[in-house]
């Protein structure tokens, strides 16, 4: 059995903490107020699913969980643009080893140009 997005996210997140890294769930959505209006609780459309930093020299990462067959969306294609044009290490990971490689390489876009290359086809 395939395992789900939120399966290998949580053995990240596990596995990235105790990689000498603070590693942070993004936590979104829209709630309905109780005068029903709609509050967009969260971060820009297209952030990835996880981020932190190194303990050893600060540096930033983003990770974007899929599963083997997980494609990013439009949204988040943009925002991996945007961090690649300023060089941040993110990148797309499918399993623990692909998160601990984005991290500890200090890869930038990692995942991104064979998800869109499998698009194409």
């Amino acid at each position: 059995m395939k395992e789900s997005e939120h399966q290998i996210q949580s053995a990240i997140l596990v596995a990235v903490s105790h990689h000498h890294c603070n590693i942070f769930r993004s936590n979104v959505g829209k709630v309905k107020t109780a005068d029903g209006r709609w509050f967009d609780a969260g971060l820009p459309k297209g952030h990835p699913d996880l981020y932190g930093f190194k303990w050893s020299n600060g540096k930033v990462f983003y990770l974007e969980i899929k599963n083997a067959k997980g494609r990013p969306r439009p949204d988040q294609i943009r925002f991996h643009q945007m961090l690649a044009k300023h060089h941040i290490i993110h990148g797309i990971a499918r399993s623990v080893d692909d998160a601990l490689k984005i991290i500890d390489k200090e890869l930038v876009g990692y995942g991104f140009k064979e998800a869109n290359d499998e698009k194409s086809n």
